[in-house]
């Protein structure tokens, strides 16, 4: 019990401090959006805590399984921490900043070539933006879409080569995966692997589809930019974020589907052939 609080109550404080970081250490944030943010990072910290104190499943997947939620989070405190840190570097330049700035900036113009989710983001920037503004939004979405890459290759890597999540303890479909409902109708196999390749499939063009639909919003409701700060460090963390998560899921719910499937086998060796009577 004291092992479960101690690891709800630091992973609640993780989680507010993440939300409402950018919001503090960001020039030009007016004090409404920050108290915003506060009680924004108070109902996470919240949510958080309640969710992982629990001993029922509620709402967060493989909650039982990690290192799959950690690569998630740690994945994106690494983007909206380092965009942050490029964008502050404008008004209040430093080291980490210049560095991060340089680095991003690199990569950024690497991957700013025609029809490239980089290259379709920052198409999205308002025509008169100003040139030191658009290379902080390269910087930025290099560095995130990297980092994106970089976390589905290590969750990949940690599935076919260490295992998971087989190698810890046996896997509780009901704890881990609270929001499949076994009895819905149809085989489980079939159901898990056709999810695992819509989550796959949807993950790999959602950064191109979510520069598209900036666009549609713009044209049907008015100007919608990422060149705040605020707007732009979060706008480029869900835009590299959101894709690389579902394509994680979609990894895991195949792994499910194949221990499942080789559980099935083993069963149906181990029984043998039908007798007749």
């Amino acid at each position: 019990m004291i092992h479960r609080t101690l690891g709800a109550t630091l992973r609640a404080f993780l989680v507010a401090s993440l939300v409402a970081m950018p919001a503090m250490v960001l020039p030009g944030i007016s004090s409404d959006v920050t108290q915003m943010a506060a009680l924004l990072a108070l109902a996470g910290g919240i949510l958080t805590l309640v969710e992982y104190m629990s001993t029922c499943p509620s709402l967060t997947e493989f909650r039982s399984a990690p290192p799959y939620n950690r690569l998630r989070f740690g994945a994106l405190a690494i983007m909206v921490i380092v965009s942050t840190l490029i964008v502050r570097n404008v008004a209040y330049p430093s080291a980490a900043g210049e560095a991060l700035a340089s680095v991003g900036g690199v990569l950024g113009g690497a991957l700013d070539f025609p029809f490239s989710p980089v290259s379709l983001i920052l198409r999205d920037m308002p025509p008169d933006i100003r040139p030191r503004t658009m290379d902080v939004a390269k910087a930025c979405a290099g560095s995130a879409f990297v980092v994106s890459i970089i976390v589905v290759v290590i969750f990949v890597a940690v599935v076919r080569v260490l295992n998971w999540p087989a190698r810890r303890q046996a896997f509780n479909v009901w704890v881990n995966l609270p929001r499949f409902d076994p009895t819905a109708g149809g085989d489980v196999l079939l159901r898990l692997k056709r999810d695992a390749v819509i989550n796959v499939s949807l993950g790999m063009v959602l950064s191109f589809l979510m520069p598209a639909a900036i666009r549609l919003a713009t044209s049907l409701w008015g100007a919608v930019s990422l060149d705040g700060p605020l707007t732009l460090v979060w706008g480029i963390a869900a835009w590299a974020f959101l894709p690389a998560s579902l394509m994680m899921r979609g990894v895991a719910l195949m792994k499910i589907a194949d221990l499942i499937e080789a559980e099935r086998r083993r069963v149906y060796s181990q029984s043998g052939p039908l007798q007749p009577a």
